[in-house]
């Protein structure tokens, strides 16, 4: 077995003293240079987070802040500081949030995941992702070029022409979207078009399932998905074990209750927390809004870093009752006031037309009034009335759902 370096082999223990013993650097940094970090983290004192309960104290940072701070603050929001001659390239993705991308090599870290893929110096890449305002095919570029391999910016759309490319060039990988590599795929079966010289590929940016791997695969094309955002870049990437998706070596990721910044246990869906060791763009509890999980134990291929699931879906679970908006966080307001509660699910459904919540509360042993004091709390916090139904330990699906709307309109 191959790796791209040492770190990713190295003992679990070390990889988490390392992790550590950088972020007070990191909160330090980020604090002097960032505005946005000053008044966040004031009263924090950065020299004391040097665990994850310690850093799970301080606020979560989402995408909608994000918005809201690059509103009064351009273009970054106070997320970073002098970034003018530090930044190559400023992207904007819908909202628009505007992202910037550092000069070192391998600004977003892809050059990891494109070598558990296979990639290696010399390979031609095709690369499908889009060369328009987001960063989607830079992220990939700045991997590739950092492996020493050579880009075709093919970008997105525009099928025949990529498809002459892939016949004129013959590139033996790429990267882009699965579904994309699927149509070129079956486009060149229409047209008696040669691409047998993909061999592998790196694919983002949707859901990449076990059938579609599989077919991709009786093409010749062994495929690996990779989990990056605009914002982090690489957060996550699959290997050859095809057991989850390892966490790439420069960010430290959490997996948190929806709604809220609190972690999860091991093995219990919730949202994807993100800090990245980055001091161009220092992003610290970034929320993903995405759902995934902590597996047990080391990948069987050899690497030591902890593993996710992949992508379970979509942590914003917010939904309108009676004309209210209610917030997974309301929920989890709810049950810090009764600790009795070990997990619960707010279900909406609309029996005879009409909206009803109802709290699903596991609890061992209810004690006596213990359902009209959750009846209370949860009409004073989302300002409904609901019902309450207790239910055993351990019998909610563990799918990081907070909220479930199951109303019918038929």
């Amino acid at each position: 077995m191959e790796y791209f370096d040492a770190l990713e082999t190295r003992a679990p223990e070390a990889r988490e003293a390392d992790l550590m013993a950088a972020l007070p650097e990191l909160l330090a940094q980020a604090r002097a240079q960032a505005p946005a970090y000053a008044t966040l983290h004031a009263g924090i004192d950065p020299a004391a987070v040097r665990s994850r309960e310690a850093l799970a104290a301080l606020p979560v940072v989402r995408k909608s802040e994000l918005h809201d701070r690059q509103r009064v603050a351009r273009p970054f929001g106070g997320f970073t500081g002098a970034w003018r001659g530090q930044v190559g390239r400023v992207f904007a993705s819908p909202g628009p949030i505007y992202e910037p991308e550092g000069r070192q090599s391998d600004y977003w870290r892809t050059a990891r995941a494109m070598f558990a893929a296979g990639f290696r110096a010399g390979d031609l890449v095709h690369n499908s992702f889009s060369y328009h305002l987001t960063p989607g095919a830079w992220i990939m570029e700045s991997g590739a070029h950092a492996l020493g391999c050579t880009v075709f910016p093919g970008g997105v759309g525009q099928t025949e022409q990529q498809l002459q490319a892939l016949v004129d060039l013959r590139p033996e990988a790429y990267c882009g979207t699965p579904s994309f590599l699927r149509i070129l795929l079956e486009k060149a079966d229409e047209i008696a078009a040669d691409v047998t010289c993909l061999r592998k590929a790196l694919v983002s940016g949707e859901a990449f399932p076990p059938s579609l791997r599989d077919a991709l695969l009786t093409r010749g094309v062994t495929a690996y998905q990779t989990y990056a955002t605009a914002d982090l870049g690489c957060i996550a990437y699959e290997t050859p074990a095809r057991a989850g998706l390892v966490v790439d070596e420069g960010v430290l990721v959490e997996i948190v209750r929806p709604g809220t910044g609190e972690p999860v246990p091991d093995g219990e869906v919730g949202e994807v927390v993100v800090t990245v060791f980055n001091p161009v763009y220092p992003l610290i509890r970034f929320a993903t809004g995405d759902l995934s999980a902590i597996l047990p134990g080391a990948s069987p291929c050899g690497r030591t870093n902890r593993r996710i699931k992949g992508w379970l879906g979509r942590a914003d679970q917010t939904t309108k009752v009676k004309g209210m908006f209610v917030h997974p966080s309301q929920v989890a307001d709810v049950l810090r006031r009764h600790p009795e509660v070990a997990r619960a699910r707010l279900v909406v459904d609309n029996p005879g037309g009409m909206d009803r919540m109802t709290l699903r509360c596991e609890v061992g042993t209810p004690p006596p009034g213990l359902d009209a004091a959750l009846l209370g709390s949860l009409r004073e916090l989302t300002k409904l009335r609901g019902e309450v139904a207790f239910c055993a330990l351990g019998s909610l699906p563990n799918d990081g759902k907070v909220i479930e709307d199951i109303r019918s309109y038929e």
